[in-house]
C-alpha cells in the first residue's frame, strides 16, 4: 500500500486567477465520482467517469455571495440516487442551501433551505451523505434561539429533491457542543447514518458518534477513544468518520496527535498533524492528515504512515470500487490521488 500511496496526483487547476481552488469534497458511486470545491463566492464541480483516475473539467454550480469557504467550511456534496446533490452556507443570512442535478451536473435545480429557523446555520460547519437509494441526511452546528451550539439534521428519502423538518441530534448538558469544530457522516445503508461531532462537556472537547434511524437519533452519544482532551478552547478540527460492515471507526485529533478507532478494538496513534479524514474499503480504515510537512497517510496493514504530498492540506476521501481517492487542497489547486 505504500508503494500505491506513491502515485502521482493529479491536480485541477486554480478556476479564477484571484481565488484559489479551496475545501474539496469527494462522493462516489456507480464509477462516478463528483469532487465539489469553492472558489471566491462560486461553488464548482468536476466530475470523473474513471473511478478517479480522470476528472473533466469543472462547472460552477452556482455563485453564493458571503460564502463561507475554509477551516471545513464550504461545500459538500452527495450522490444519491440518480441526483448529485451540492450544499453551502452563506455567512449572510446563515442559511444551509441544497442544489440538485439529475443529469450529472450540467444543470441544477434553484437551492432550497434546509434550516426551517432563518440563519441557524450561520456558523457555516455542516456535513452531508448520500446512499445509493435516494437517502440523504445533512447535519450542521445550530444556534436557534439560545447561546451556544447544538447538532442539528435533516434528511430526504427522494435524493434531496425534499427535506424534513429540522430536528436535534443532540444538545451538551453543559450547554453548546464544540462552537467551530465540523460534524461529519457517513451512510450506513437503507436510511441510516452515523454522525460524529465534537462536543464540549466536563472542560473536555471530545469526539462522540451517534446512530441515526429513520430521521432521528437512536440510542446514547458514544464518546470515540479511552483519553481525553481538557480543552478551553475550539481546536476547528472536527475529524471523521466511516463505516464498514454496519460498525463506526472514527479517526480525529487530540492536542497535537491523530487518534484512530476502529470496531472492538481500542484508540490507536496513528501520527501527529491535523484535519484528519477517514474511509474504509474491504482492506479496512484508511485516514489522511494535515502535517507541517504536507498530507500524511495511514493505509490498513502498515505499521508506518506515509506522505501523498510534500505540501497541501484539509484532505478529504472517498472509497471505491477498487480502491480510495484523496483530494486536498495544494497551491491554489485540488490535488487527487488513487491508493
Amino acid at each position: 500500500m505504500l508503494i500505491l500511496a506513491a502515485l502521482v496526483a493529479l491536480h485541477l487547476p486554480a478556476v479564477s486567477p484571484t481565488a484559489p481552488n479551496r475545501q474539496p469534497q469527494l462522493a462516489a458511486a456507480g464509477g462516478t465520482v463528483a469532487l465539489v470545491f469553492g472558489s471566491g463566492e462560486g461553488i464548482w464541480l468536476a466530475r470523473s467517469l474513471d473511478n478517479g483516475r480522470s476528472f473533466g473539467a469543472p462547472s460552477k454550480v452556482a455563485d453564493l455571495p458571503k460564502m463561507l469557504l475554509g477551516r471545513h467550511r464550504g461545500p459538500r456534496v452527495a450522490i444519491s440516487g440518480n441526483a448529485i446533490v451540492v450544499s453551502a452556507i452563506a455567512s449572510d443570512p446563515g442559511d444551509l442551501l441544497v442544489w440538485r442535478s439529475t443529469d450529472s451536473g450540467r444543470t441544477w435545480s434553484m437551492p432550497t433551505t434546509i434550516n426551517d429557523t432563518p440563519k441557524a446555520a450561520r456558523e457555516g460547519l455542516h456535513a452531508m451523505v448520500g446512499d445509493a437509494e435516494g437517502h440523504v441526511a445533512a447535519a450542521w452546528l445550530d444556534d436557534r434561539g439560545v447561546k451556544g451550539k447544538r447538532l442539528y439534521g435533516a434528511f430526504s428519502d427522494d435524493a434531496g429533491r425534499t427535506w424534513t423538518r429540522n430536528v436535534l441530534l443532540y444538545e451538551s448538558p453543559d450547554g453548546t457542543i464544540c462552537e467551530c469544530c465540523h460534524p461529519s457522516l457517513a451512510a450506513m445503508g437503507h436510511g441510516e447514518f452515523a454522525v460524529m461531532w465534537r462536543n464540549a462537556l466536563g472542560g473536555s472537547r471530545d469526539v462522540y458518534t451517534l446512530r441515526l434511524r429513520d430521521g432521528r437519533a437512536v440510542g446514547a452519544a458514544v464518546k470515540q477513544g479511552e483519553g481525553t482532551w481538557k480543552l478551553d478552547a475550539c481546536p476547528m478540527d472536527g475529524g471523521g468518520v466511516a463505516v464498514r460492515d454496519g460498525q463506526i471507526g472514527s479517526a480525529w485529533r487530540r492536542e497535537h496527535d491523530i487518534f484512530l478507532v476502529t470496531p472492538g478494538k481500542p484508540e490507536v496513534k496513528i501520527g501527529s498533524g491535523q484535519d484528519v479524514a477517514l474511509g474504509t474499503n474491504s482492506q479496512g480504515f484508511y485516514a489522511a492528515w494535515s502535517t507541517p510537512s504536507g498530507i500524511a497517510l495511514y493505509a490498513p496493514g502498515t505499521s508506518n504512515t506515509s506522505h501523498l504530498s510534500s505540501g497541501g492540506a484539509f484532505p478529504v476521501m472517498v472509497a471505491l470500487p477498487d480502491g480510495m481517492l484523496v483530494a486536498w487542497e495544494e497551491s491554489g489547486a485540488i490535488a487527487t490521488a488513487r491508493l
